[in-house]
Protein backbone atom coordinates (compact mmCIF):
# COMPACT_ATOMS: atom_id res chain seq x y z
CA UNK A 1 0.00 0.00 0.00
CA UNK A 2 2.68 2.37 0.51
CA UNK A 3 4.33 1.70 -2.98
CA UNK A 4 0.99 3.58 -4.54
CA UNK A 5 1.74 6.77 -3.68
CA UNK A 6 5.28 6.79 -4.47
CA UNK A 7 4.79 5.33 -7.65
CA UNK A 8 2.20 8.05 -8.10
CA UNK A 9 4.40 10.76 -7.22
CA UNK A 10 7.07 9.07 -9.51
CA UNK A 11 4.83 9.27 -12.30
CA UNK A 12 3.60 12.77 -12.09
CA UNK A 13 6.89 14.14 -11.83
CA UNK A 14 8.03 12.08 -14.62
CA UNK A 15 5.11 13.75 -17.07
CA UNK A 16 6.22 17.03 -15.56
CA UNK A 17 9.86 16.32 -16.50
CA UNK A 18 8.95 15.13 -19.78
CA UNK A 19 6.23 17.71 -20.36
CA UNK A 20 9.26 20.42 -19.67
CA UNK A 21 11.75 18.55 -21.70
CA UNK A 22 9.44 18.62 -24.60
CA UNK A 23 8.73 22.17 -24.66
CA UNK A 24 12.31 23.02 -24.21
CA UNK A 25 12.85 21.34 -27.50
CA UNK A 26 9.95 22.54 -29.29
CA UNK A 27 11.74 26.04 -28.32
CA UNK A 28 14.24 25.44 -30.38
CA UNK A 29 15.26 26.97 -33.44
CA UNK A 30 16.92 25.91 -36.44
CA UNK A 31 18.41 27.81 -38.89
CA UNK A 32 20.31 27.12 -41.97
CA UNK A 33 23.29 29.52 -43.08
CA UNK A 34 25.70 30.23 -45.20
CA UNK A 35 29.19 32.17 -44.20
CA UNK A 36 30.67 33.66 -42.13
CA UNK A 37 30.16 31.07 -39.61
CA UNK A 38 31.91 33.62 -36.73
CA UNK A 39 29.02 35.95 -37.49
CA UNK A 40 25.71 33.03 -37.06
CA UNK A 41 27.67 32.11 -33.36
CA UNK A 42 27.31 35.77 -32.38
CA UNK A 43 23.82 35.72 -33.74
CA UNK A 44 22.33 32.89 -32.75
CA UNK A 45 24.22 33.93 -29.28
CA UNK A 46 22.95 36.90 -28.39
CA UNK A 47 19.53 36.01 -29.45
CA UNK A 48 19.28 32.81 -27.32
CA UNK A 49 20.56 36.01 -24.40
CA UNK A 50 17.85 38.37 -25.39
CA UNK A 51 15.03 35.02 -25.93
CA UNK A 52 16.04 31.97 -23.93
CA UNK A 53 15.46 30.28 -27.30
CA UNK A 54 17.99 27.77 -28.40
CA UNK A 55 19.52 28.27 -32.15
CA UNK A 56 20.41 24.62 -33.64
CA UNK A 57 22.51 25.97 -36.58
CA UNK A 58 23.88 24.43 -40.06
CA UNK A 59 26.28 26.28 -41.54
CA UNK A 60 28.49 26.16 -44.87
CA UNK A 61 29.03 27.26 -48.90
CA UNK A 62 25.27 28.12 -50.39
CA UNK A 63 25.34 25.08 -52.54
CA UNK A 64 26.14 22.63 -49.82
CA UNK A 65 23.47 24.30 -47.54
CA UNK A 66 20.87 24.37 -50.91
CA UNK A 67 21.97 20.43 -51.85
CA UNK A 68 21.02 19.84 -48.05
CA UNK A 69 17.24 22.17 -48.10
CA UNK A 70 16.59 19.72 -51.09
CA UNK A 71 17.40 16.36 -49.75
CA UNK A 72 14.57 16.79 -46.89
CA UNK A 73 11.97 18.30 -48.58
CA UNK A 74 10.01 15.19 -47.80
CA UNK A 75 11.09 16.11 -44.10
CA UNK A 76 11.60 19.47 -43.99
CA UNK A 77 14.39 20.55 -40.98
CA UNK A 78 15.22 24.42 -41.23
CA UNK A 79 13.04 27.31 -39.96
CA UNK A 80 15.36 30.11 -40.93
CA UNK A 81 17.45 30.42 -43.94
CA UNK A 82 19.77 32.29 -44.65
CA UNK A 83 21.64 31.99 -48.23
CA UNK A 84 25.03 34.46 -49.62
CA UNK A 85 22.62 34.38 -53.58
CA UNK A 86 19.44 36.81 -53.39
CA UNK A 87 18.68 34.20 -56.56
CA UNK A 88 17.80 31.49 -54.22
CA UNK A 89 15.37 33.47 -52.00
CA UNK A 90 13.21 34.35 -55.39
CA UNK A 91 13.83 30.74 -56.23
CA UNK A 92 12.12 29.49 -53.14
CA UNK A 93 9.41 32.40 -53.25
CA UNK A 94 8.62 31.22 -56.94
CA UNK A 95 7.98 27.32 -55.39
CA UNK A 96 6.08 28.29 -53.03
CA UNK A 97 8.36 27.53 -49.97
CA UNK A 98 8.23 30.43 -47.50
CA UNK A 99 6.23 32.36 -45.21
CA UNK A 100 5.32 35.93 -46.00
CA UNK A 101 6.80 38.04 -42.54
CA UNK A 102 7.86 41.78 -42.89
CA UNK A 103 9.83 42.46 -39.33
CA UNK A 104 8.83 46.04 -37.73
CA UNK A 105 12.78 46.66 -37.93
CA UNK A 106 12.76 46.05 -41.78
CA UNK A 107 11.89 49.46 -42.01
CA UNK A 108 15.29 51.27 -42.40
CA UNK A 109 15.77 48.04 -44.86
CA UNK A 110 15.78 49.91 -48.64
CA UNK A 111 12.90 48.63 -50.53
CA UNK A 112 15.51 46.80 -53.07
CA UNK A 113 17.23 45.10 -50.38
CA UNK A 114 13.21 43.01 -49.04
CA UNK A 115 10.12 41.25 -50.34
CA UNK A 116 6.89 39.88 -48.51
CA UNK A 117 9.08 36.45 -48.07
CA UNK A 118 12.36 37.69 -47.41
CA UNK A 119 14.85 40.37 -46.72
CA UNK A 120 18.21 41.13 -46.70
CA UNK A 121 20.58 40.28 -43.73
CA UNK A 122 23.34 42.35 -45.06
CA UNK A 123 25.03 42.76 -47.94
CA UNK A 124 28.54 41.48 -49.23
CA UNK A 125 30.35 43.10 -52.95
CA UNK A 126 32.53 41.42 -55.36
CA UNK A 127 35.69 42.24 -55.99
CA UNK A 128 39.32 41.66 -57.22
CA UNK A 129 41.70 41.09 -54.26
CA UNK A 130 45.06 41.46 -54.99
CA UNK A 131 48.40 40.23 -53.10
CA UNK A 132 49.95 43.66 -53.28
CA UNK A 133 53.51 41.68 -53.02
CA UNK A 134 52.69 39.57 -55.63
CA UNK A 135 55.30 41.77 -58.04
CA UNK A 136 52.11 41.85 -60.56
CA UNK A 137 50.37 45.50 -61.55
CA UNK A 138 47.90 46.87 -59.52
CA UNK A 139 44.59 45.76 -61.60
CA UNK A 140 41.63 48.31 -61.81
CA UNK A 141 39.53 46.40 -63.52
CA UNK A 142 38.38 42.23 -64.56
CA UNK A 143 40.13 42.45 -67.99
CA UNK A 144 43.17 43.41 -66.10
CA UNK A 145 43.54 39.64 -65.35
CA UNK A 146 43.81 38.28 -68.64
CA UNK A 147 47.16 40.74 -69.00
CA UNK A 148 49.98 38.59 -69.13
CA UNK A 149 51.72 39.51 -66.27
CA UNK A 150 48.57 37.41 -64.67
CA UNK A 151 49.14 33.91 -66.14
CA UNK A 152 48.75 31.21 -64.09
CA UNK A 153 48.25 33.78 -61.37
CA UNK A 154 44.29 34.57 -60.78
CA UNK A 155 41.74 32.04 -58.89
CA UNK A 156 38.25 32.55 -59.12
CA UNK A 157 35.72 30.89 -56.36
CA UNK A 158 33.28 28.25 -57.57
CA UNK A 159 29.79 29.62 -58.63
CA UNK A 160 28.39 26.48 -58.17
CA UNK A 161 29.72 26.46 -54.57
CA UNK A 162 29.29 30.34 -53.78
CA UNK A 163 26.27 32.08 -54.02
CA UNK A 164 27.42 35.45 -54.45
CA UNK A 165 30.09 34.62 -57.25
CA UNK A 166 26.88 33.36 -58.78
CA UNK A 167 25.34 36.56 -58.44
CA UNK A 168 28.61 38.06 -60.41
CA UNK A 169 28.61 35.22 -62.76
CA UNK A 170 24.70 36.58 -63.54
CA UNK A 171 25.17 40.44 -63.17
CA UNK A 172 28.16 40.01 -66.11
CA UNK A 173 26.10 37.97 -67.72
CA UNK A 174 23.72 40.18 -68.07
CA UNK A 175 25.04 43.81 -68.24
CA UNK A 176 27.82 42.24 -71.24
CA UNK A 177 25.68 39.53 -72.91
CA UNK A 178 28.46 37.53 -74.82
CA UNK A 179 31.52 39.78 -73.67
CA UNK A 180 30.97 38.31 -71.16
CA UNK A 181 31.65 34.76 -71.79
CA UNK A 182 34.99 36.09 -74.17
CA UNK A 183 35.78 37.24 -70.99
CA UNK A 184 35.81 34.28 -69.27
CA UNK A 185 37.35 32.29 -72.11
CA UNK A 186 40.62 34.50 -71.94
CA UNK A 187 41.06 33.97 -68.36
CA UNK A 188 40.43 30.30 -68.89
CA UNK A 189 43.06 30.68 -71.82
CA UNK A 190 45.48 32.63 -69.00
CA UNK A 191 45.39 29.98 -66.96
CA UNK A 192 42.94 31.14 -64.15
CA UNK A 193 41.63 28.44 -61.97
CA UNK A 194 38.39 27.58 -60.35
CA UNK A 195 39.50 26.95 -56.66
CA UNK A 196 36.20 25.70 -54.60
CA UNK A 197 34.86 28.18 -52.03
CA UNK A 198 35.62 31.47 -50.89
CA UNK A 199 38.15 30.86 -48.81
CA UNK A 200 39.57 28.32 -50.86
CA UNK A 201 40.54 30.81 -54.12
CA UNK A 202 41.75 33.22 -51.27
CA UNK A 203 44.04 31.17 -49.42
CA UNK A 204 46.87 31.21 -52.40
CA UNK A 205 46.67 34.65 -52.47
CA UNK A 206 46.84 35.25 -49.37
CA UNK A 207 50.12 32.67 -49.31
CA UNK A 208 51.78 34.11 -52.00
CA UNK A 209 51.30 31.60 -54.55
CA UNK A 210 48.39 33.44 -56.59
CA UNK A 211 48.48 37.01 -57.60
CA UNK A 212 44.77 37.61 -57.42
CA UNK A 213 40.95 36.62 -57.14
CA UNK A 214 38.45 37.42 -59.88
CA UNK A 215 35.44 38.09 -57.69
CA UNK A 216 36.37 37.43 -54.05
CA UNK A 217 33.75 38.41 -51.51
CA UNK A 218 34.74 41.07 -49.99
CA UNK A 219 34.06 40.74 -46.51
CA UNK A 220 36.31 37.52 -45.87
CA UNK A 221 39.13 39.99 -47.49
CA UNK A 222 38.45 42.64 -45.41
CA UNK A 223 38.74 40.61 -42.11
CA UNK A 224 41.92 39.71 -43.31
CA UNK A 225 43.61 43.21 -44.30
CA UNK A 226 42.29 43.94 -40.66
CA UNK A 227 44.90 41.25 -39.78
CA UNK A 228 47.20 42.89 -41.24
CA UNK A 229 47.81 40.06 -44.66
CA UNK A 230 49.54 42.04 -47.59
CA UNK A 231 46.40 42.01 -49.71
CA UNK A 232 43.73 44.53 -51.18
CA UNK A 233 40.48 44.98 -52.43
CA UNK A 234 39.86 46.83 -55.52
CA UNK A 235 36.43 47.25 -56.51
CA UNK A 236 36.36 46.89 -60.72
CA UNK A 237 36.48 50.39 -62.68
CA UNK A 238 33.58 48.70 -65.12
CA UNK A 239 31.19 47.57 -62.29
CA UNK A 240 30.82 44.67 -59.45
CA UNK A 241 27.87 42.92 -58.26
CA UNK A 242 26.47 43.09 -54.86
CA UNK A 243 25.73 40.09 -53.39
CA UNK A 244 22.33 40.83 -50.46
CA UNK A 245 22.27 37.83 -48.45
CA UNK A 246 18.30 36.75 -48.14
CA UNK A 247 17.27 35.65 -44.65
CA UNK A 248 13.83 34.04 -45.10
CA UNK A 249 11.27 31.79 -43.07
CA UNK A 250 10.63 28.59 -44.44
CA UNK A 251 6.83 28.09 -44.78
CA UNK A 252 7.65 24.13 -43.39
CA UNK A 253 9.07 26.32 -40.01
CA UNK A 254 8.23 23.96 -36.87
CA UNK A 255 8.81 27.12 -35.17
CA UNK A 256 7.32 29.84 -36.89
CA UNK A 257 7.09 32.14 -33.79
CA UNK A 258 10.49 31.88 -32.77
CA UNK A 259 11.48 32.33 -36.59
CA UNK A 260 9.91 35.44 -36.50
CA UNK A 261 12.11 36.66 -33.44
CA UNK A 262 14.73 35.94 -34.72
CA UNK A 263 14.07 37.29 -37.95
CA UNK A 264 13.41 40.29 -35.95
CA UNK A 265 16.59 40.12 -33.35
CA UNK A 266 19.00 40.13 -36.88
CA UNK A 267 17.05 43.21 -37.73
CA UNK A 268 17.57 44.71 -34.91
CA UNK A 269 20.27 47.62 -34.15
CA UNK A 270 22.19 45.04 -31.93
CA UNK A 271 22.03 42.30 -35.07
CA UNK A 272 22.96 44.46 -37.58
CA UNK A 273 25.83 45.98 -35.73
CA UNK A 274 27.04 42.10 -35.50
CA UNK A 275 26.56 42.45 -38.98
CA UNK A 276 28.99 45.34 -39.26
CA UNK A 277 31.57 43.78 -37.20
CA UNK A 278 31.82 40.72 -39.77
CA UNK A 279 32.62 43.27 -42.24
CA UNK A 280 29.09 42.75 -44.36
CA UNK A 281 27.21 45.86 -45.02
CA UNK A 282 24.43 46.17 -42.80
CA UNK A 283 20.70 45.83 -44.22
CA UNK A 284 19.94 48.16 -42.42
CA UNK A 285 20.72 52.24 -43.81
CA UNK A 286 20.89 53.63 -40.16
CA UNK A 287 23.59 51.39 -39.02
CA UNK A 288 27.06 52.24 -39.89
CA UNK A 289 29.48 50.24 -42.03
CA UNK A 290 33.45 49.42 -41.30
CA UNK A 291 33.57 49.02 -45.10
CA UNK A 292 32.47 51.09 -47.98
CA UNK A 293 28.92 50.42 -49.05
CA UNK A 294 26.92 50.03 -52.20
CA UNK A 295 25.90 53.62 -52.53
CA UNK A 296 30.29 53.70 -53.56
CA UNK A 297 30.73 51.51 -55.56
CA UNK A 298 30.27 51.49 -59.52
CA UNK A 299 27.69 48.72 -60.00
CA UNK A 300 26.66 46.60 -62.99
CA UNK A 301 23.36 47.63 -64.24
CA UNK A 302 20.38 45.81 -63.06
CA UNK A 303 19.10 43.53 -65.83
CA UNK A 304 17.61 40.78 -64.84
CA UNK A 305 14.34 40.21 -66.40
CA UNK A 306 12.63 37.36 -67.33
CA UNK A 307 14.66 36.58 -70.77
CA UNK A 308 17.86 37.21 -68.61
CA UNK A 309 19.56 33.48 -68.52
CA UNK A 310 18.61 31.43 -65.37
CA UNK A 311 20.90 30.31 -62.84
CA UNK A 312 21.31 26.57 -64.01
CA UNK A 313 21.83 27.89 -67.62
CA UNK A 314 24.48 30.07 -66.84
CA UNK A 315 26.58 27.64 -64.68
CA UNK A 316 26.11 24.96 -66.78
CA UNK A 317 27.67 27.31 -69.32
CA UNK A 318 30.47 28.24 -66.92
CA UNK A 319 31.06 24.42 -66.29
CA UNK A 320 31.61 23.73 -69.79
CA UNK A 321 34.26 26.62 -70.53
CA UNK A 322 36.24 25.58 -67.36
CA UNK A 323 35.76 21.83 -68.26
CA UNK A 324 33.75 20.93 -64.91
CA UNK A 325 31.05 19.27 -66.75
Amino acid sequence: MSLAPSSQLLATLFMTLSIGLASGQAKALTVYTAGPGGLIKQLAAGFQDKTGIKVDVFQATTGKVMARLEAEAANPRADVLISASWDTAQDLDQRGWLMAYESPNAAQVPARFKAPTYVAQGISALGIVWNTKSGTPEPRDWSDLTAPQFKQLVTMPDPALSGASLDLLLGLQNAQGEAAWKLFETLRDNGMTISGPNAQALTPVLQGAKAAVFGAVDYVSYASVAKGESVKVIFPSSGTAIAPRPMMILKTARQADEARKFVDYVLSEEGQRAVADAWLMPARQDVAAKRPVFKDLALLPDTATESGASRAEVLTRFGRIFGQH
